[in-house]
């Protein structure tokens, strides 16, 4: 291939040579073309050199695929066949350095599978200028440097190779230097001597040209700094700085600032500041400015902790040599420090009897700050009985000032406040907490001036009366009560015999059950009294007043039972209406409303005849008498008491209607004549028998209504009060240790027309047990008789039992409780403390006390004898708590030993400490003595001795000189510092002697003087040794080592071992390998010999790969090592010296490849979905492979998963075809994951997997197919229309519309009729729904077709057949064939009297139209004459006799015969059966006739009427107390041992209850209360009044056991065991 130019302006670039061959076995087709071509630029032809059809590229889908990179360079034109490019081709980015740039590229086409590899040949052009790293090198070379010396520069940089690289350079002609260029490296050459003061700087401009066409160039410019000699050490413009600082000065605050200059330049010049010695105190407060010696607050600045500084500053040039400076800051107070207040002694805590101005407490006041900011006012809060009296200096006296009361106010808090005199005034406050110490001084008051307590007769033994509480003021035993019962008599006995008091809680109880008709009141007296010392005591009545309860029946005076006789009265038969016919005459023991009767006729022979006075007992005639009016009338008269529960009593009233006792002939004998038919005696004895059994019943009714806690009220149209609690016998309510702990309640039930008088009670049964802090509050008008108002408008208030603060009274009135307060007494021992003043002598006044002592004295050390000095008398100084208070400090030096008044050390003094430099050490204290308040100060001058020796900063001095240092030269030394003052501080410096340096010294600075010239070649490093030393004695000193470093002149630059350093490193080497060491050396020493590494030109990606050590040189990976990316790497390397003298090297590193890229691989084409249908061998897809590695590693072979029907089919180089190897079906599979792996022939071999996902297309080639061959439905007769029979269903595997099943009924008829009519199916769900309602008596089964369908092209379709069975229902009652009632005539059979038992009698027969179990008929009797006589068989209907037919067995005999079906629900038939017990029909006078005879008696009638309507009205009652039992929802019991239904509700007469309409809205319970032996079957119920009404969404059911006789167990054993009222919310 030969060499092509090209000219700068021809857009389209000629080809130099194109070799194609023409077979693409035996070569590669290739192209020559230029970087950077336009896009779209033609590279050539791909049709006319490989001899393709133009027209079937774009059919086999011809492209290009780029191997190892993203980009796709070139495309194909489809239209033409030529190959373009489609990006910017840069030859640079390609193949770096490297001489021969080739991309190779495959072109690919299709059906069949044809790669063709193309090779393009990347040709440089001179595109890239030369170019230096950077823009300025900066040179700095000492002014001493000899003529010749060299200085290397860094090359240019140009990304072109060959001639279009850099060819030579060109320096700008100057007066010091030239340029020495070699194919390594570029250098300065010194020509002629630098001169600093001549020119300080020099700019070369050094220009690289490459050998292009057109040429190219790039240009730095070389920036020389000529250094000066440092010569000139720092100079401060002051010895010593002064300054004045704020105290509080905020962070960053510029306190002064320090300034020096050097006469040298460049970083000789340089002065940076830094502080000398610094207390560790100090250290953090202040920072100085390193740049501009500014100092700076950096910590905060107290007064109090220190009220001055001093440092040492240090300025140093840019090569160590040093100077120093002193200053001083003084820092000025603010009033930052708020007053603190001390309790130096206090007293609680105080009696409340003690006198005004004593004293309680002493209290002192310190403030921190110093003058006006320290001056401290004191003031308390307003309104407490204490004042503050200033003392002695800061000192203040807590004293009374009122009188104390422990029971108005127990505890002070008093707020104390201090505030300075500082500007803004600064203050604090401190709460005191003062306790009063109590004295017995209150005696116990009762809450009331007496008390009244409510009883009912007849109460437990043990019951609570009342309580009583009296409150005392004092505390803890003074303030305890204790209750007890004054002696005294009640009816002659002791009071303690009839209540008792608890003495903790006041509260009385009964000791014995109260008789309201013995006694109805008395009073006892009550004492409360306290624990205290001496006790006090105080009393108070209570008075008792007992209520009557109704435990007296009423005593019926007329008429008096006398044996068995009858009490017989005589009533004209001429008497009228309104006649006075006799009086019933009673008493009862009870009185108020207990003792209110009222008369009642229970029972009488005529009930019209006779009536009573409700109030007087006057028996009187209704109306006329009547001859048909019975002679013999017989009353029976109720007497009723008024009481909660009413108490009565009976008696009977004989009456004979006659005007003479002749007409009568016998007076007792009221019964019938004998001479009254058999039947008659029947009559009246099943008359009293059940009249007995209903009266018997009424009673428990009535006893279990009236024997309840909760009573309604009675019937009366004025509401009466309302007694106590009632507990029935054998009721045990023992407070807190029975099991009687629930609240029992009243009730009232309003009248509908009742008046607002009437109204609801509700009271507990043990609301006469009081809590124990409350007490029953009662006014003389509680005691008004509670019924003298009965006369009039009766009104009941609600009675009163407790109240706390006001309460309402029997009369209406309201009582306010009254309490009096008496004066409060002191006692004679109250403590009287008198308050003292005193004046501090003049001596104190005019001057302190003073003690001058030595630092670092022992503890215990004695510093005086203060009770000597002060002229105290040393035994009273531990009761006057003598004590030191230190100001300003927490420590505490000194104390005072109380056995003979010495100042003794407690705690180490350190004058350095307290005082630092300060020439006096002064420290001011308070003596405080107590009872009375005296103050003392104290002056402690502390003395300094010579603990402290001198002390340098640091133990060595560093210091570096250039041999070229003239003789003279001075060089400072930080002075040593001693903590010591005056003699004790450093007096003098020596220096060890030594052939250069002498030591010169004044008053402010130390120094080093160069007396003789160093040379570095005969003593590279002098140590000298510096002592200081005080003036005390024993004299101390302090050493320093001055280390002097000799430095060299910089004349060598480094020179590396090697100039070009070759390596090898794997592909992915880890981070941190060493890849190669570099190493440059360096004539010189020191600094001037310490030779750095770094990197010349990197390239941008390679900036990040390597890293260089600046001190080894050994390079080391830092980034990731591709081959792939790059197969080698080029660097320069940079060897720098101490002073900037630099050298460069180059590193050539080759990238040797590792088998680290897996396997790719390329889904070139792929058809999806496949159809199911295609033949095995198909080509569905073509897979490409690549792997960016190289040689053996980048070789590939593939394999597919074994299973699937598929093949990989190798192609042309790394392209595989992927053919079908069998029959597709989409319903067994639908969806093929193909995994295909490639794999590396690497070591070890690497490989990559690709699931490719093959979907298979459906075709319609399966009919649906239903679930089941046949399917059957059953349906019950009379269904609703539209109901559901059953379902079909049916699948088709086939997809979308092939796999969509429809449903529809083939044509065809059901007994006549279309199917259609009958039936219908859910096209989509194949839901088969009933169209009419059938009948089983029509037909029983029918069948129909079912077609199911899908939706593909063609259709396919398939059948079935669907039974349809109906089932019997239960919908016809059974028909009686025999006997059929025919009109009103009734089916008569005989029967001989000479039966014997099992004789067929009769027969029933009844058929049903049902069949099935719906038909079995089974046949009862449901009633008949005689229950033993007959039976029937259940399933013949065969009627029979049970037994012989005897005389006695009525002739007529009445059945009633029940048929019932066995369906669910069953239905019936009944039939009526008479039976004559008969051999002959004309025994028979009338067949039809069974009435009894005419000529029965009229008292047969009356009797059978009277019979009739008593079991009527019974059965009625029955029925009603069963329909209210069984319609509640909770059912409470019976009073019987055996569980039976609790009746109805009980309203009283004129009581409205209507639900949802009237005002009884309420719910009413019943509540049992178990007896003290009751068994575990006693409970209570709990049931609404209003259960009758159910819920919308309940039923009453009842099953035939419901029916059974509720009374069945009344001969049970009767226990009562419930005693309850109906109770309202």
């Amino acid at each position: 291939m030969g060499d092509k130019g090209f000219s700068a302006l021809c857009p389209i670039f000629c080809f130099v040579s194109l070799i194609v061959t023409m077979q693409l076995v035996n070569g590669d087709l290739s192209y020559s073309i230029p970087e950077e071509m336009k896009r779209g630029s033609v590279i050539g032809n791909i049709v006319k050199d490989l001899g393709l059809d133009l027209r079937a590229l774009s059919s086999r889908k011809v492209r290009v695929d780029f191997k190892g990179t993203r980009k796709v360079y070139c495309n194909i034109n489809l239209s033409t066949g030529d190959l373009i490019t489609s990006e910017r081709m840069d030859r640079e980015s390609l193949c770096g350095k490297k001489p021969s740039c080739v991309v190779t590229v495959d072109l690919v086409l299709e059906n069949p599978l044809e790669l063709h590899r193309l090779s393009l040949h990347i040709q440089d052009i001179n595109d890239n200028s030369p170019k230096f790293r950077e823009n300025l090198i900066e040179m700095e070379i000492r002014e001493s440097a000899e003529k010749g010396t060299r200085f290397s520069i860094e090359e240019a940089h140009d990304a072109d190779i060959g001639q279009n690289a850099v060819q030579r350079y060109n320096l700008q002609k100057n007066d010091n230097f030239i340029l020495a260029v070699d194919s390594n490296k570029v250098e300065l050459v010194l020509e002629n001597k630098l001169d600093r003061e001549k020119q300080k700087e020099i700019n070369l401009l050094l220009t690289a040209l490459d050998g292009g066409s057109p040429q190219r160039s790039g240009t730095v410019v070389i920036h020389v700094t000529v250094l000066d000699a440092n010569d000139n050490a720092p100079v401060f413009s002051q010895a010593v700085y002064k300054a004045s600082l704020p105290e509080n000065s905020p962070l960053d605050t510029i306190v002064i600032t320090v300034s020096a200059t050097d006469a040298d330049e460049g970083v000789n010049g340089d002065v940076t500041y830094h502080f000398g010695h610094v207390s560790d105190e100090n250290v953090n407060v202040f920072s100085i400015d390193p740049k501009t010696g500014e100092i700076r607050v950096t910590g905060g600045i107290d007064f109090e902790e220190s009220n001055s500084f001093e440092m040492r500053v240090q300025a140093k040039d840019g090569l160590g040599l040093t100077s120093y400076a002193k200053v001083v800051i003084d820092v000025t107070d603010k009033n930052d420090n708020v007053p603190v207040i001390y309790l130096n002694s206090m007293t609680n805590s105080i009696p409340e009897n003690v006198s005004p101005g004593t004293e309680v407490g002493i209290i002192n006041v310190q403030d921190r700050d110093s003058e006006s900011n320290g001056q401290v006012r004191c003031s308390i809060q307003q309104g407490a009985p204490f004042k503050l009296v200033p003392s002695i200096k800061n000192y203040y006296s807590l004293v009374t000032t009122g009188q104390l009361d422990r029971e108005l106010v127990s505890d002070y808090n008093i707020t104390i406040t201090a505030t300075d005199e500082g500007s803004p005034p600064l203050s604090s406050s401190k709460t005191v907490q003062l306790s009063v110490a109590d004295i017995n001084d209150n005696p116990p008051v009762f809450e009331e001036q007496s008390y009244s307590a409510y009883v009912s007769e007849n109460n437990k033994p043990g019951s609570t009366l009342c309580s009583v509480t009296a409150r005392d003021p004092d505390w803890r035993q003074n303030g305890t009560v204790i209750y007890s019962l004054l002696p005294g008599e009640v009816n002659g006995a002791p009071v303690s015999s009839y209540v008792s008091v608890n003495g903790d809680t006041g509260v009385i109880h009964a000791v014995r059950s109260f008789d309201y008709e013995q006694f109805r009141s008395f009073k006892v007296q009550v004492m409360a009294r306290d624990n205290g010392s001496p006790p006090l005591s105080s009393n108070v009545t209570v008075s008792v007043f007992i209520s009557d309860v109704n435990d007296n029946s009423p005593q019926i005076l007329y008429p008096a039972p006398e044996g068995n006789s009858f009490m017989t009265e005589l009533v004209p038969k001429a008497a009228h209406g309104g006649s006075l016919v006799s009086k019933v005459i009673a008493v009862d023991a009870d009185s108020g409303q207990n003792a209110w009767l009222s008369y009642h006729i229970v029972k009488s022979t005529d009930l019209g005849l006779f009536t009573i006075g409700v109030h007087s007992g006057e028996i009187r005639t209704q109306r006329d008498i009547s001859e048909s009016d019975s002679m013999k009338q017989n009353l029976i008269v109720a007497v009723k008491d008024n009481g909660q529960p009413s108490l009565s009593a009976t008696c009977s009233m004989y009456l004979l209607i006659s005007d003479n006792l002749a007409e009568v002939p016998e007076l007792k004998d009221i019964s019938y004549d004998e001479k009254n038919s058999k039947l008659t005696s029947y009559l009246i004895i099943a008359l009293v028998s059940v009249s007995t059994f209903f009266l018997t019943f009424i009673i428990i009714i009535l006893g279990v209504r009236f024997c309840r806690r909760r009573k309604p009220r009675l019937l009366f149209d004025g509401a009466v009060a309302i007694p106590s609690a009632y507990l029935p016998p054998n009721y045990a309510d023992v407070d807190g240790t029975g099991t009687l702990r629930s609240a029992y309640n009243y009730d009232a039930y309003l009248t509908t027309g009742s008046r607002t008088s009437d109204f609801k009670f509700v009271t507990s049964y043990n609301d006469n047990t009081l809590p124990a802090d409350q007490t029953l509050r009662k006014s003389p008008s509680d005691f008004v008789d509670p019924f003298d108002d009965l006369e009039t408008s009766v009104e009941v208030r609600p009675v009163q039992t407790c109240v706390i603060e006001y309460h309402l009274s029997a009369s209406g009135e309201y009582i306010v409780p009254m309490s009096k307060m008496g004066d409060k007494g002191f006692s004679a021992l109250r403590l009287t403390v008198c308050f003292a003043s005193f004046f501090v002598t003049l001596q104190l006044v005019h001057g302190d006390l003073s003690y001058s002592f030595p630092e670092e004295m022992k503890r215990e050390s004695v510093i005086g004898n203060i009770a000597k000095d002060l002229g105290l008398d040393s035994r009273t100084l531990s009761s006057r708590k003598a004590r030191i208070d230190f100001k300003g400090t927490r420590k505490v030096y000194c104390d005072i030993n109380l056995n003979n008044g010495d100042l003794i050390t407690s705690e180490r003094i350190d004058r350095e400490s307290l005082c630092g430099k300060k020439p006096s050490c002064v420290v001011k204290v308070d003596l405080v003595l107590e009872n009375p308040l005296e103050l003392h100060p104290l002056s402690l001058h502390v003395q300094d001795v010579n603990d402290n020796s001198p002390k340098f900063r640091e133990n060595l001095i560093e210091m570096e000189i250039w041999e070229s240092a003239e003789k003279g030269n001075r060089f400072s030394i930080e002075e040593a510092h001693d903590a010591d003052i005056g003699q004790n501080a450093v007096q003098r410096y020596n220096l060890q002697k030594n052939d250069n340096f002498i030591l010169a010294v004044d008053s402010i600075k130390v120094e080093l003087v160069l007396e003789n010239k160093l040379d570095r070649e005969k003593q590279k490093e002098i140590n000298l040794l510096l002592t200081a030393l005080d003036g005390g004695s024993p004299q101390r000193s302090g050493t320093v080592v001055i280390h002097v470093t000799v430095l060299d002149a910089n004349d060598n630059a480094p020179v590396f071992s090697q100039a070009v350093y070759k390596a090898n490193l794997p592909e992915n080497s880890p981070l941190d390998t060493i890849v190669i060491t570099v190493t440059a050396t360096d004539a010189d020493e020191g600094v001037n010999g310490d030779v750095t590494y770094h990197f010349g030109h990197v390239s941008d990606e390679d900036v990040t790969v390597f890293s260089i050590d600046p001190k080894t040189g050994e390079i080391r990976v830092t980034g990731v090592i591709d081959f792939e990316e790059s197969s080698s790497f080029e660097m320069r390397v940079q060897a720098k010296d101490g002073l900037g003298l630099t050298s460069y090297a180059k590193v050539i590193i080759d990238v040797t490849d590792k088998n680290d890229n897996a396997p790719v691989m390329y889904l070139n084409s792929l058809t999806n979905p496949i159809p199911e249908n295609v033949s095995p061998g198909t080509e569905v897809g073509i897979i490409n492979v690549q792997d960016r590695d190289s040689e053996s590693n980048g070789q590939v072979r593939c394999s597919i998963q074994q299973g699937a029907p598929f093949k990989l089919v190798p192609s042309i180089k790394n392209y595989y075809s992927l053919v079908t190897t069998g029959q597709l079906d989409r319903e067994l599979v639908s969806d093929y994951n193909i995994t295909i792996t490639a794999t590396d022939e690497g070591s070890p071999p690497l490989s990559s997997s690709k699931t490719v996902q093959l979907s298979v297309a459906d075709i319609n080639d399966n009919p649906p197919v239903f679930e089941d061959q046949s399917y059957s439905a059953y349906v019950s007769e009379n269904n609703k229309p539209g109901s559901t029979l059953c379902s079909v269903t049916a699948r088709d595997p086939d997809w979308r519309q092939n796999g969509t099943v429809i449903y529809s009924l083939l044509p065809g008829e059901v007994n006549g009729a279309p199917v259609s009519s009958y039936l219908s199916v859910n096209g989509d769900t194949g839901v088969i729904h009933a169209v009419r309602s059938f009948d089983y008596e029509q037909f029983r089964s029918f069948k129909v077709q079912v077609m199911a369908r899908d939706n593909g092209s063609p259709p396919l379709s398939s059948n079935v057949t669907v039974s349809v069975f109906v089932s019997d229902v239960n919908d016809n009652s059974p028909q009686i064939l025999y006997p059929a009632p025919e009109g009103n005539s009734f089916m008569t059979e005989l029967v001989p009297k000479a039966a014997h038992g099992g004789s067929l009698v009769s027969k029933v027969i009844a058929v049903d139209a049902d069949s099935g179990q719906n038909a079995w008929l089974s046949y009862h009797i449901v009633k008949s004459t005689d229950p033993g006589l007959f039976s029937i068989g259940v399933h013949s209907g065969e009627i029979r006799t049970q037994r012989d037919i005897s005389e006695s067995d009525s002739m007529k005999q009445n059945l009633i015969v029940a048929v019932k079906d066995n369906g669910q629900p069953s239905l019936s038939a009944t039939c009526s059966m008479y039976l004559l017990i008969s051999d002959n029909l004309a025994e028979v006078p009338e067949l039809k006739d069974i009435s009894y005879d005419e000529k029965n008696s009229k008292l047969t009638s009356y009797l059978i009427i009277a019979l009739v309507s008593v079991s009527t009205f019974f059965l009625t009652f029955i029925i009603i107390i069963l329909g209210v039992r069984f319609c509640r929802r909770r059912k409470p019991r019976l009073l019987f041992d055996g569980a039976v239904a609790i009746p109805s509700a009980y309203l009283p007469p004129n009581y409205a209850d209507v639900d949802g309409t009237g005002t009884l809205r309420s719910a009413y319970n019943y509540d049992t209360y178990l007896t003290t032996g009751s068994r575990t079957s006693d409970f209570k119920f709990v049931t609404s009044y209003n259960d009758n009404t159910l819920p919308a969404d309940q039923t009453l059911r009842k099953s035939p056991s419901d029916f059974v006789d509720p009374f069945e167990d009344l001969d049970a054993s009767v226990e009562v065991s419930t005693h309850s009222v109906p109770v309202s919310e």
